[in-house]
């Protein structure tokens, strides 16, 4: 009854005009800014908060303005990856794997807006499980310890290994060669500095900014370069902009399983929606088997990572909440 009164409590809060205003205002600041190529949620985050400060906003309104904020971020970075095949953010790059090929065949516009409908089918699976079972996930999610992250990176790995079938170890070298790349700079709990080769430049760590540009900007750019030259032609809006109810109701078990999957492994502090899209998008592939065609631009390929990572962004908001512990390092 408590767990009601405190949730009839919050609409009455979330509903308020000024709120509301905030929310759309943030939602499509953050939509902007996630769909920046190498920016993301961080960077969106960090860009609204002074911002917040400065309204001197009651402690509700500057959260679900940053909120709004994070949660535009997480879905503005498919529409790069979508269209141009640059993520705007980690989590984004399994996205570009159907997205893009569905962009190529003239459905980017059906690509975006299932993108968006599994956005919002995750988040909701999400906010349930926020508001039914925060107080009993936050002591799970305590108990996770060394050994436990450490199985789970193992199965992530795993899981991109997956991805492709004929060529299982260079995925899986490539998975270790990103892993040795995010342990540089200083350790988050020791402080202890890592591969920096006494270098000062590399205190903070390599940047997603900087390998996103990098791995997949750069090499895109040459590639439209060179079909430019060839006299290719640029990508065609196609007949239809939306989906339909066939094409939802064949994507639609797959937002859900992923959404609860997302949800689960957003609630693990440290987690985070990266691991979360890559894990459903290698669960949906297996499940489809010889029937999928994953990498050429299933819808399925589209929904489960979208569905996922927004599900893990709302799940990260139960450690924030109740541990005061920003699960993916991304929330105020």
């Amino acid at each position: 009854m408590d767990t009601l009164n405190f949730l009839m409590s919050g609409f009455a809060v979330a509903l308020e005009p000024q709120n509301l205003m905030l929310a759309f205002f943030g939602a499509s600041l953050g939509t902007i800014v996630g769909m920046l190529p190498g920016l993301g949620p961080i960077n969106g985050v960090a860009i609204l908060l002074p911002f917040a400060y400065a309204l001197g906003l009651p402690p509700e309104s500057a959260l679900i303005l940053l909120a709004a904020v994070y949660l535009g971020c997480e879905y503005g970075g498919r529409i790069s990856a979508i269209l141009i095949n640059v993520p705007g953010d980690a989590a984004a790059i399994m996205s570009t794997l159907d997205g893009y090929p569905l962009a190529k065949q003239g459905k980017a516009g059906i690509a975006l807006s299932l993108s968006a409908v599994s956005s919002f089918t995750g988040s909701t699976i999400a906010t349930t499980g926020v508001v039914l079972f925060a107080p009993l996930l936050a002591n799970w999610a305590v108990a996770f310890g060394p050994a436990e992250y450490f199985v789970l990176m193992v199965f992530a790995i795993t899981c991109l290994s997956g991805l492709v079938g004929d060529q299982p170890l260079k995925t899986a070298i490539a998975s270790l060669i990103g892993l040795g790349l995010a342990t540089v700079g200083v350790d988050a709990v020791t402080g202890v500095y890592r591969f920096t080769f006494d270098s000062v430049n590399l205190s903070d760590g390599i940047q997603f900014t900087t390998i996103v540009i990098g791995f997949f900007s750069v090499s895109e750019i040459l590639i439209m370069l060179e079909h430019t030259e060839r006299g290719q032609k640029a990508l065609e809006q196609g007949k239809r902009a939306l989906f339909n109810a066939k094409e939802f109701l064949f994507a639609f078990g797959s937002m859900v399983r992923s959404g609860v999957v997302g949800f689960v492994v957003g609630i693990l502090p440290g987690a985070g929606a990266t691991i979360a899209s890559a894990m459903t998008y290698t669960n949906e592939k297996k499940l489809a088997g010889a029937s999928g065609k994953f990498g050429e631009g299933d819808l399925r390929g589209i929904a489960a990572p979208e569905a996922a990572n927004n599900a893990s962004a709302c799940g990260s908001f139960i450690p924030m909440l109740t541990l005061a512990y920003p699960a993916p390092a991304r929330l105020p």
